[in-house]
């Protein structure tokens, strides 16, 4: 399948960079160029030859590599004098910086390391080398590379220079919460002393214009910048907001944004304390073992960022907070949806010193988290989906109560194709069987595989423990994200359904119902409100969204539409009080539907006979982070308020994982459930009084658990 057809990932957005992706449009599709893996370094990589040179080849090839130095030297002088710093601090610095023949030597010596540490941990690193040609193409126009990534493990902030060192590009300096001295002199920008967090550091009134001025310079000198950013918490965005500051007050002319995604087989497990030991620690650990898990990186064609700036096509709606959205329709005050877009204002978290950009409403912020997010759903849509993936969501979402190998084998094989045709890369390959055994090996700590001596075909089930839900539920994200807007449309019959089955139906309709078109999309509308950051760009309205949740449902079968009789000729289908009403199909999210009378399409589920599984497994994809809100809410009526943010969310990971715990107390916020007062030991979360009500309280359970499958 992959011979004949490889998904082109690494396109820019076309309604946000118009330009970007025009003068890219030939970059990175060379299709023979495939892969590599760095990991695999012989001697034919190297000017040498012999038995001694496969020895240490590791070492040859890192001296063939070039490294860029830096074209001046006074860098923390030009720092102390800059007016931002001026401003914070007066006191006068002096220091010493390393001659470039030293600090080339240092990178060479951390890039051999790398390479030997990882080659312990990994069993290949991928590369896509038709994305590489591209930045080396890029790379020659002048422009200063910024490369975004999400925050999965500190194996991150390694991985990427690491590749561009290997291949020749400029290794850029890299943004991490670490506490190791030695890494400075490679380029990781450290924490100060005194911070713990990316917040804590936030907190000092001095460390935004010096990191602001850092980066202003650094982008000067024309230094590549690697920055992570997590969706659940925000952190790292606000140095992607200090170049989108420096982009619009024009102190930088222009930078090329790369987003960065990496899949790994399983995400190693780095929750370890920051510090030198504690990290070689961790390393050590590997040295013994044999490496099985395989990595996949993709680049995204550098797109300008001052052109996404201004041209101001990452807004299609009005932002409105999510009370203003859902809240209406929780409490039934109002029963149809207000058009808006969720304003997730914790994309940049604030900090005490800033002044007006801190209201939610101003428009230099609304315009650094609306990049900030579609820069996060861009890392997303690249990444590639993994075998483990494909095996755990089959189990997770499929074959919850288990499955022989055989029927496994044949899921994925669909699945395959089902991803591929969404174009979505895939980052493996081999026969099937392979594939299927790769996986099981992998995930076998989390599966009971139970072979009877009378077949021959074992069976096998996911281990009933929270540990082993919580590992399948994070191997199964990229899938999620592969089938979101088929997910959330599925959720909406599902919502519908349950209101038909409580209205007092007979039990034996068997799903034959006549679903209204404009009911599915209020539903999925207000559903797609409620998803995490990362799945729905902000260059689409919530609107076509949710259409286009449900004109999936029809391609993909489960629905079939519903004739209906018309009381007008079809010829007069578009005279409306006697006007010719148009539509444009400029518009890269139109939908078919935008073009009928919402109030004469319906549907009916495309087997009424039995449970169709496409849908239940549709369903399925978005349960954990639905569920994982109804036991917050329900938590609630447990928890003595006002806490500490810290204390509260520490109390609400006893029953979920640390990403959902995130994701939850921020949409309780932003719903009001939570109130927030901020004082000088922290903030504290409270219960808002509205919610105090046991009947708000239930209202808002029963909202969220409509979308639930049982």
């Amino acid at each position: 399948i992959l011979g004949k057809f490889r998904p082109i990932v690494n396109q820019c957005c076309h309604q946000c960079t118009p330009d970007s992706l025009v003068s890219r449009k030939n970059l990175g599709q060379n299709s023979s160029l495939g892969f590599r893996n760095l990991l695999s370094i012989n001697e034919t990589q190297t000017r040498y030859r012999g038995w001694l040179v496969r020895r240490v080849c590791f070492a040859l090839f890192v001296s063939g590599r070039k490294v860029y130095g830096s074209p001046v030297s006074n860098r923390l002088e030009r720092l102390c004098q800059s007016n931002r710093v001026r401003e914070a601090f007066t006191a006068e610095h002096e220091a010493s910086e390393g001659g470039d023949g030293q600090g080339q030597l240092r990178l060479l010596f951390v890039g051999w390391a790398m390479l030997k540490m990882f080659a312990s941990v990994f069993y290949s690193i991928e590369v896509n080398l038709n994305h590489l040609s591209a930045l080396h193409r890029v790379s020659q126009e002048g422009s200063p590379l910024v490369y975004v990534y999400m925050r999965q493990s500190i194996m991150d902030c390694a991985l990427i220079p690491l590749v561009l060192f290997c291949h020749n590009l400029r290794v850029p300096y890299t943004v991490y919460p670490l506490q190791i001295n030695i890494l400075q002199k490679v380029g990781v920008v450290l924490l100060p002393p005194s911070a713990q967090t990316e917040q804590d550091a936030e907190m000092d009134s001095l460390y935004s214009p010096v990191m602001t001025s850092l980066v202003r310079e650094l982008l000067h000198e024309g230094q590549a910048i690697s920055v992570g950013v997590s969706p659940e918490s925000g952190q790292g965005g606000q140095w992607l907001a200090h170049i989108i500051q420096l982009i619009k007050e024009g102190s930088v002319p222009d930078v090329r944004v790369v987003p960065v995604g990496i899949s790994y087989d399983c995400v190693p497990n780095t929750n370890v304390q920051v510090g030198l030991r504690s990290v070689l620690q961790w390393m050590m650990s590997f040295l013994w073992r044999k490496p099985k898990e395989c990595v996949r990186i993709h680049f995204v064609l550098p797109f300008s960022l001052k052109e996404m700036c201004e041209s101001r096509r990452w807004r299609v709606d009005e932002w409105l907070p999510l009370q203003d959205l859902l809240l209406p329709v929780i409490l039934k005050n109002r029963t149809e949806s207000v058009f808006g877009k969720r304003r997730m204002s914790w994309l940049l978290p604030s900090s005490h010193y800033a002044s007006e950009l801190e209201e939610p409403g101003h428009p230099d912020r609304n315009l650094s988290v609306a990049i900030i997010h579609h820069l996060i759903f861009s890392a997303t849509s690249c990444k590639a989906v993994m075998a483990t993936s494909v095996v755990s969501s089959l189990l997770l979402y499929r074959h919850r109560k288990g499955v022989s190998v055989s029927g496994l084998c044949r899921d994925v094989d669909w699945l395959i194709d089902e991803i591929l045709l969404r174009n979505r890369d895939v980052g493996f390959g081999g026969t099937l069987a392979n594939v299927v055994h790769y996986s099981l090996s992998l995930l076998g700590p989390h599966l009971i595989i139970a072979a009877a001596p009378s077949r021959e075909d074992p069976l096998i089930v996911p281990r009933p423990s929270f540990a082993a839900t919580l590992h399948l539920f994070v191997q199964a994200q990229a899938v999620r994200h592969t089938f979101v807007v088929e997910a959330v449309g599925a959720c909406a019959v599902s919502a519908m359904l349950c209101e038909v089955a409580f209205s007092g139906v007979k039990e034996d309709m068997e799903f034959n119902v006549v679903l209204c078109q404009s009911n599915l999309t209020e539903r999925a509308l207000q559903l797609c409100h409620l998803l995490p950051p990362g799945f729905v760009p902000p260059c689409q309205s919530s609107q076509n969204f949710a259409l286009d949740a449900v004109d999936s449902l029809v391609r993909c079968g489960i629905l079939i539409m519903e004739e209906i009789p018309r009381d007008v000729p079809i010829c007069d289908f578009w005279k409306k009080d006697g006007i010719l009403t148009w539509t444009t199909t400029d518009d890269p999210y139109h939908s078919d539907s935008d073009c009928e009378e919402q109030d004469l399409r319906s549907y009916k589920i495309s087997q009424p006979s039995r449970c169709p599984e496409m849908l239940f497994f549709l369903c399925s994809m978005l349960a954990g982070h639905l569920r994982a809100l109804c036991w917050t809410t329900m938590g609630l009526d447990h928890i003595d308020t006002p806490l500490a943010s810290m204390c509260t969310e520490l109390k609400i990971r006893k029953r979920l994982c640390c990403v959902l715990t995130l994701l939850c107390l921020c949409s309780l916020c932003s719903i009001q459930v939570l109130s927030e007062e901020r004082h000088e030991e922290g903030v504290l979360l409270g219960v808002s009084p509205l919610f105090q009500l046991s009947e708000n309280r239930q209202k808002l359970h029963r909202f969220i658990s409509q979308y639930l499958f049982n």
